[in-house]
C-alpha cells in the first residue's frame, strides 16, 4: 500500500469583522480627538471673552436689560444696580458647595426699573454650612445701596439634582426664587455681588 497523500491545509481567511471594528475605532479615535481640539480652542476663547468682560468697566443695568430686550448678550457682563434696602433684604438660600465646602448661597432680589423684568436676583455671596449665623432682614429698609457685580445665566440642573423644596433650593430657579421673594416677572440673569452687601456680618 502506497501511503496517502496529505490533505492541502486550508488558506487563511483575512479577519473582514476585525478590520472593520479596528478601522471604525480609529475614525472615532480621530474624531474624538478633532473635537477636544475644537473644545479646547472654544474653551480658550470663551475664557478670554470672560476675562475681557469681568475686566471691564461696569456698565448699568438697565442698559444691559435694554441689550437684552433687543436680542443682545448678558452672561459674564459687569454691571452697577441701585438696589435699596439690600444688606437687609428678604433671601432664599441655594445649596452649593465651594472649595470642597458645602453651605448656601444668598439670593435676594432687586427691584429694577425695566417694565419688562422688575426685578433681578441677587446672589449675594456664600455661607459655610459651619455658620448658622444669617444676615438680618427687614422688608420695610430702603436705604440707599449701590452693588457692582457679574451678570451670569443660571445652570440648569441634571438628573441628580434633588428637588427645590420650600426652605432651600438646588438650582437657581429664578422664577420660584422671585416668586418666594415677592418679585414676580425676574430678569433671566443672576447678578452675582462683588460689593459685600453685610460686611461687618
Amino acid at each position: 500500500m502506497t501511503p496517502s497523500a496529505e490533505a492541502p491545509a486550508p488558506a487563511a481567511r483575512f479577519p473582514v469583522g476585525l478590520t472593520i471594528a479596528v478601522v471604525v475605532a480609529f475614525l472615532i479615535l480621530i474624531g474624538l480627538g478633532t473635537w477636544q481640539l475644537q473644545r479646547l480652542a472654544w474653551k480658550q476663547d470663551l475664557l478670554t471673552r470672560i476675562a475681557a468682560l469681568q475686566a471691564a468697566p461696569a456698565r448699568p443695568l438697565s442698559a444691559v436689560l435694554d441689550g437684552l430686550a433687543a436680542g443682545g448678550e448678558g452672561d459674564f457682563i459687569r454691571v452697577t444696580a441701585d438696589c435699596p434696602g439690600l444688606p437687609r433684604a428678604p433671601f432664599v438660600e441655594l445649596y452649593t458647595v465651594r472649595d470642597g465646602q458645602a453651605g448656601v448661597r444668598i439670593i435676594s432680589a432687586c427691584r429694577t426699573t425695566d417694565p419688562r423684568h422688575p426685578a433681578i436676583l441677587v446672589d449675594r455671596g456664600f455661607v459655610g454650612d459651619t455658620v448658622s449665623a444669617r444676615p438680618p432682614a427687614d422688608p420695610a429698609d430702603r436705604t440707599p445701596f449701590r452693588v457692582t457685580g457679574v451678570l451670569r445665566k443660571p445652570a440648569p440642573g441634571n438628573t441628580f439634582t434633588p428637588p427645590d423644596t420650600a426652605r432651600l433650593w438646588y438650582t437657581r430657579n429664578l422664577p420660584t426664587m422671585a416668586k418666594a421673594l415677592g418679585a414676580p416677572a425676574p430678569a433671566p440673569l443672576v447678578l452675582m455681588a462683588e460689593t459685600p452687601t453685610n460686611p461687618e456680618w
